[in-house]
């Protein structure tokens, strides 16, 4: 396999766009990136492109990005797989290039989320990620799928409530300095824990907002990359995972089995034997605060039942351990779900070229899961 880069990325503000359509999202996204290319490029010089795309909010297809963007000469390849199609678009075309197969190609995730009913959108989504015969139908929404991971939690290891709410604090005051966040203002833990109860052990506060965004990255093959940039940041392995849909055959609530399957596969292609102290800075899926404390626990930052005390000494907080969610993460960020892992790379690119908004000083290994 050839060694990979990114070199280049862009991203527009998250929010409630309601200004902008599917296709404008898409177009200031790729613009973006064209710019942030080093030595410049030019659009002929990409060879294919990968969309990750949730749900046809907008009646979107890679043959309407394709067109709008002006690059109806190269194949084009949507990706959804739920939350991590941004991820695994990115992971499709890493291993295309990697192959050989192509020497620059183009990443975009979107997702319009904002122009339908909530309850539609929620709804729908749900009915795509969970088993439709037995899960959606009496109710497992997203909020409630990961509720019952985080009591599981809350059950073995003492979790609490209070360390949940530190997440969305931490992941807030990072995002009230990014400027592509939808939430750019800083909460306490008494917000959090006064908010709404959506599906206990959640809050409103514990849980991620429905937002509209975009965002795109360049990758080339090591042979070429230094022709568009001087510093380009290699992507060392990639990988996903898979766990069984169906709550009651699920082995172990207390984890996510299918990140701790990628994790594993990844650092395996990257060499990475001790995250913890390998690993510099992190993009996490905290949907839900608890998501974070888990996921902390799957990637090895920490051992299993310590999620909660690594927020609580402040290990995943800039100087900490491990800084995670410098962006702001999927809570305070937002959570395009097609955009999602491709903003987390985008964040991670900017980091270890040291060009953050919040920088993690010194990074030179990030991950994103």
């Amino acid at each position: 396999m050839r060694r990979v880069a990114v070199i280049g990325a862009g991203m527009i503000k998250f929010g409630e766009l309601f200004d902008k359509g599917y296709k404008d999202m898409v177009q200031e996204a790729y613009l973006k990136c064209l710019e942030s290319v080093d030595k410049g490029i030019e659009p002929r010089d990409i060879e294919a492109g990968w969309l990750g795309c949730y749900y046809e909010t907008d009646g979107q297809t890679t043959g309407l990005v394709a067109d709008h963007l002006g690059l109806l000469e190269i194949p084009w390849t949507r990706v959804e797989n739920a939350c991590a199609s941004g991820g695994d678009a990115i992971r499709n075309a890493f291993l295309a290039v990697a192959s050989g197969y192509y020497d620059v190609v183009l990443v975009v995730g979107a997702e319009k989320m904002r122009d339908v009913p909530t309850n539609m959108f929620g709804w729908k989504a749900t009915e795509k990620s969970r088993d439709f015969i037995w899960d959606y139908p009496i109710g497992i929404t997203g909020a409630a799928n990961f509720a019952m991971h985080a009591v599981r939690h809350m059950h073995e290891y003492g979790t609490t409530k209070e360390q949940m709410a530190l997440v969305a604090v931490k992941n807030h005051k990072y995002g009230a300095k990014y400027p592509y966040a939808h939430f750019r203002r800083e909460i306490t833990v008494e917000d959090v824990l006064r908010s709404p109860m959506v599906a206990y052990p959640f809050s409103l506060l514990d849980c991620c907002p429905q937002t509209d965004g975009a965002a795109a990255v360049i990758l080339a093959a090591e042979e070429v990359a230094r022709k568009f940039t001087d510093t380009p940041v290699f992507i060392a392995g990639a990988s996903t995972g898979q766990d069984r849909c169906m709550h009651m055959e699920k082995e172990d609530m207390a984890c996510f089995p299918s990140t701790i399957r990628a994790a594993r596969r990844a650092y395996k292609m990257a060499g990475v034997e001790n995250p913890a102290r390998e690993i510099d800075v992190a993009e996490l899926h905290d949907c839900f605060t608890a998501t974070e404390i888990i996921t902390y626990e799957d990637l090895g930052f920490c051992k299993r039942g310590e999620g909660g005390k690594f927020i609580e000494e402040g290990q995943s907080e800039l100087g900490g351990l491990v800084p995670c969610n410098l962006s702001g993460g999927l809570k305070a960020k937002g959570h395009p779900i097609g955009a999602t892992g491709v903003a987390q790379c985008a964040e991670i690119f900017w980091q270890l070229r040291g060009e953050a908004h919040v920088q993690a000083e010194g990074a030179e290994v990030g991950t994103h899961a």
